[in-house]
């Protein structure tokens, strides 16, 4: 199971093509059209990690989820999964009903970078289809009693149903507590806090951020990011994982204290972050 690598963005430095030279906008979308597959799946990247908004990026970028050409032997689509995560980083809403569509592709990749790209995008519109996922999973509104469930990738869908406040999934969110790979549990957590603001689902993430195994703090930091649960700022802080890391969870919560304020002066709580943010500099 993919572990939603998109967590905290891709912060390298890359620009250059895999011949070694420097792209351009009016390359990329050149090599978009190429016949040589490794140009297009380079593009699609090229353009969703330099948040290229040109219309004809846009176009060719949704005419590429439903490419055939780039197939493994195993039966996915690179390109097509390039291509979904790229529209979601870019932004624009002509893509949700292609994502939506691609909710329903074959693999596994694909849907979870479609779930991932509808999370970013924000339109409510994509909610039933998402829900209608989440129930692969569920027997009512209890967990399949075969686990683990790997069928879907649960985690980016319970995260696009959190970030997309989608309250009437709630029943459906909360069995994932229990679901055995703890990357599902976070996202349902994640997901339950921003659905219900009850801090019994931010305590439990932070509570997480005490585990053995870094890769699994790494996802919760990013998790308590996206919700800007406040308590959790000094645990964030002292947490065994990457100082950059943390300096993107951190914000994440600066970020949340800041839009909840309607006066020009900072909170306590923002004030608070930003000393400890300066503490990691």
């Amino acid at each position: 199971m993919n572990s939603n690598p998109q967590k905290f963005e891709d912060l390298s430095p890359i620009g250059d093509s895999p011949g070694g030279e420097q792209l351009t906008v009016e390359q990329a979308i050149a090599n978009l059209q190429s016949a040589d597959l490794g140009l297009r799946f380079y593009a699609a990247w090229w353009l969703g990690r330099f948040r290229i908004c040109e219309p004809a990026a846009v176009t060719l970028l949704i005419a590429a989820l439903e490419d055939e050409a780039d197939r493994t032997p195993e039966g996915g689509y690179p390109l097509r999964r390039n291509a979904a995560r790229a529209l979601g980083k870019i932004g624009d809403r002509q893509a949700v009903k292609p994502l939506i569509a691609c909710l329903g592709c074959s693999d596994f990749y694909v849907r979870e970078a479609a779930a991932q790209s509808l999370d970013m995008l924000g339109d409510r519109v994509c909610i039933p289809t998402l829900i209608e996922l989440l129930k692969a999973g569920l027997h009512g509104e209890q967990l399949k009693s075969e686990q683990p469930d790997l069928s879907q990738p649960y985690d980016a869908i319970l995260e696009a149903l959190g970030s997309l406040r989608a309250t009437e999934s709630i029943s459906l969110v909360k069995p994932f507590l229990e679901h055995p790979i703890e990357l599902v549990q976070y996202a349902a957590a994640r997901a339950m806090y921003q659905l219900t603001q009850q801090s019994v689902y931010g305590e439990r993430l932070v509570k997480a951020l005490a585990g053995e195994k870094l890769q699994l703090r790494r996802a919760v930091l990013a998790d308590l990011g996206a919700i800007g649960y406040l308590p959790a700022a000094e645990s964030i802080a002292e947490t065994l994982a990457e100082n950059s890391l943390k300096l993107i969870s951190l914000k994440g919560l600066l970020e949340h204290q800041v839009n909840g304020t309607t006066t020009s002066t900072l909170s306590a709580g923002a004030i608070k972050v930003m000393n400890l943010m300066d503490s990691l500099l």
